[in-house]
């Protein structure tokens, strides 16, 4: 039988009613390894490429054909979403789809009326759409109910999955899922929708950890939407200190007015720099306001004003923001996404990227913007190689090509763990220590937990100070006071959070905020408003970094901004700088600054060299590794009395007046020995760390943000050179 001939009748008519003259090829072979089976499926194809359909007509046609037999068996069908937007959208797709098959399509999302919800709880049937978030709510405020709602569940379907790789809300899903299985007592048949991305096996793993080579893979061909790209350079120094900002802010309101747009700033200070210059300009030209901030310290009544602007889509708003409205918040569609500086991550690129073009029809648009310093004899090496622009190059061509980063398969995700310790025993009134590894370790996503650290987790959590839990005269784990008070709150649901910015102060006073993504040390340098500062102190709980001025050299325009760089984006950097093609989506600036940056890399000789001298005591190490071994590096040099300052697989190194010799501290390393202590100060990046001891956070960063293993070979790789220098 051909795929269109396994289908429902209701189905068939509907494939019909929509004037399709056949099935896509993605769509026909979905429904052939998807009816009546029981595989794992992920179906991959472009934005608008027909995998909502390809997933949901042998879904709803197997409904139709085999129902469950007798009542109370709970939903069909179970569809997760990463955004209240998307669930919306489906909904409407959806309902048309289901409506001549009589089945239910229920949204569920903070938006959705309590009739509603109440309507579905009563009488739990067909399919159900919803975000990780209020899956999760369920867990912990209807624990009992959940086997009822979910034990006749026959497939889940997980959109976007590209976008859950390696983040703490895939883990945070992966949890659940397996949860959601347990108390089936059966596996679920699991169907991901994914983008195309370079290497697919990622999304098995992230689908099925346990059995990924099982996970049957749907690639469409061909189809993908249009990509429309452009970068942008600016100059900006001396007379152009101010010029080159507002030449960005010009380009952004002239192509951005009109529209709903994301505009991706970077750090609080440059979001409010950019939007009142947008809104000035609005001004000077007697035009109604329509681009707005947004950022974290701003209040929730404005945040929440700026988010319902951009849903409800009655008045053209650009929102000027950090990485807060990057995944999560429901705020509809978007023309075009614009970033200001190079991003830190391709997998946030392509999310971001991700809120344009979501419309058959409609291009995803991004207009990046790479402002570069203006040079003079005394420029630091990190301008004159134009990392910034560099990097941009690298992820732009790595994003077209598919890539992203693929997760660490030995982090331990201590945060989250925190968070589904606290769910589990919510949901179920109770649980023992044994039943919450089983379900979140050796069943759930935390394998790389062991039961020491586990143990060393929940001690922690039943610490009088910290509160979280308490021990019944049983053995059973119960939450403790201030556990109810936060799991009751709203938003404990949710897993991820933005960096928190820190505030650097100088003997008391205020220098400016700086966005924490990475770990801090004291003796590293930092670079804020234009100068270079050695870090004397990280404290956690006020957000504050105390710092001394740096004795070290002029610290380059742009450039030392916290934020974890891949290994592959760094080697790409290499290979632009190395490479003579000028990729077409450059306007002049940007290329003729490309070509200066590769004209200085050759007169530093860095095809060849690593290790660069750069002043009395001072000196450059070409590490060309990603963040993660280059901080791991400056830390353990650090520990030896260096001072250092990392940039994009560079690191920027000074004996601070004393007699240290760099080759002399590479050689143990090179040879194994044991490093010394790593003085890490600040090492709370995640919503729930501020419950971790210190023991554990090291634990957490050693395993995700510190990478000891890698320095031998790191360090050989330096000495290799050192005699040319």
């Amino acid at each position: 039988m051909g795929a269109f001939d396994l289908l429902a009748r209701p189905v068939q008519k509907w494939v019909r009613a929509q004037g399709w003259t056949e099935l896509r090829d993605v769509q026909a072979r979905a429904i052939e390894t998807i009816h009546g089976k029981e595989a794992d499926v992920i179906i991959a194809a472009a934005t608008a490429g027909g995998k909502t359909e390809a997933a949901f007509l042998p879904l709803v046609s197997e409904a139709l054909q085999t129902p469950q037999p007798g009542t109370g068996r709970g939903f069909d069908i179970l569809y997760v979403g990463p955004l209240r937007a998307l669930i919306n959208d489906q909904h409407q797709r959806l309902q048309s789809l289901c409506v001549d098959a009589e089945i239910e399509v229920t949204p569920w999302h903070g938006d959705v009326s309590q009739s509603v919800k109440g309507r579905a709880m009563k009488s739990p049937s067909g399919v159900l759409l919803i975000t990780p978030e209020s899956l999760e709510a369920l867990f912990v405020r209807r624990g009992p109910m959940i086997p009822g709602l979910f034990g006749g569940v026959r497939a889940v379907v997980v959109d976007e999955l590209h976008t859950l790789l390696d983040s703490d809300r895939g883990v945070h899903l992966r949890s659940l899922l397996t949860r959601l299985e347990l108390a089936a007592s059966r596996r679920i048949r699991r169907i991901g929708l994914s983008a195309t991305l370079g290497d697919m096996d990622l999304a098995r793993v992230h689908l099925r950890p346990e059995e990924p080579d099982a996970v049957h893979l749907l690639e469409a061909q061909g189809g993908d939407a249009e990509l429309r790209v452009q970068l942008r350079g600016y100059l900006s120094g001396g007379d152009a200190e101010r010029a080159a900002e507002d030449e960005v802010a010009r380009h952004l309101f002239e192509k951005l007015r009109g529209a709903n747009n994301l505009v991706f700033a970077g750090a609080r200070q440059n979001v409010e720099a950019y939007t009142d210059r947008l809104a000035r300009r609005s001004e000077a030209e007697s035009l109604p306001q329509e681009f707005y901030a947004h950022h974290a310290n701003l209040s929730k009544e404005h945040r929440e004003f700026v988010e319902h602007r951009l849903k409800e889509g009655r008045h053209p708003t650009t929102a000027v923001c950090t990485s807060t409205l990057e995944l999560g918040i429901d705020i509809g569609d978007v023309e075009c996404v614009a970033q200001v500086g190079a991003p830190f991550t391709v997998a946030g690129l392509r999310q971001r990227l991700g809120r344009s073009g979501r419309r058959e029809g409609k291009a995803s648009v991004l207009r990046q913007y790479a402002v570069e310093a203006k040079l003079d004899r005394d420029s630091n090496i990190v301008d004159r190689l134009r990392l910034g622009l560099v990097r941009s190059v690298a992820m732009i061509d790595l994003l077209i090509e598919g890539w992203c980063e693929p997760p660490r398969s030995q982090s331990l995700h201590l945060s989250t763990l925190v968070h589904q310790i606290l769910s589990v025993v919510a949901e179920r009134g109770g649980a023992s220590a044994k039943r919450l590894y089983v379900v979140l370790c050796e069943k759930g996503p935390f394998t790389a937990v062991t039961q020491e650290v586990f143990l060393r987790v929940l001690r922690r959590l039943g610490e009088p100070d910290i509160g979280l839990l308490e021990q019944a005269d049983d053995g059973t784990l119960l939450l403790g006071g201030k556990g109810e008070k936060l799991v009751e709150h709203y938003s404990f649901y949710a897993v991820f959070m933005t960096p928190e910015e820190y505030r650097v102060l100088r003997e008391g006073s205020d220098i400016g905020t700086l966005p924490v993504d990475n770990v801090l040390a004291k003796g590293m340098t930092i670079i804020l408003s234009g100068r270079r500062w050695e870090v004397l102190g990280v404290d956690d709980i006020e957000k504050v970094i105390t710092v001394t001025p740096s004795a070290a050299g002029r610290p380059p325009v742009f450039g030392g901004d916290p934020g974890d760089v891949h290994d592959r984006v760094i080697n790409r950097m290499k290979t632009v700088f190395e490479e003579e093609r000028s990729p077409v989506y450059l306007d002049d600036t940007a290329r003729e600054l490309l070509g200066e940056a590769r004209r200085e890399y050759e007169r530093l000789g860095l095809r060849d060299l690593r290790i660069l001298k750069s002043g009395a005591g001072e000196a450059v190490l070409a590490t060309w590794a990603g963040t993660t071994k280059t901080w791991t590096l400056g830390l353990v040099l650090g520990a030896m009395g260096f001072k250092w300052t990392a940039h994009d697989g560079l690191l920027e190194i000074s004996s601070g007046g004393q007699r240290l010799d760099i080759r002399d501290a590479l050689q143990p390393l090179a040879a194994g020995a044991e490093t010394p202590t790593i003085d890490a100060g600040n090492l709370m990046f995640e919503k729930f760390h501020a419950y971790l001891g210190r023991d554990l956070l090291m634990r957490d960063a050693q395993s995700s943000r510190l990478e000891v293993a890698a320095l031998p070979g790191l360090a050989q790789a330096l000495l290799v050179d050192a005699e040319a220098t």
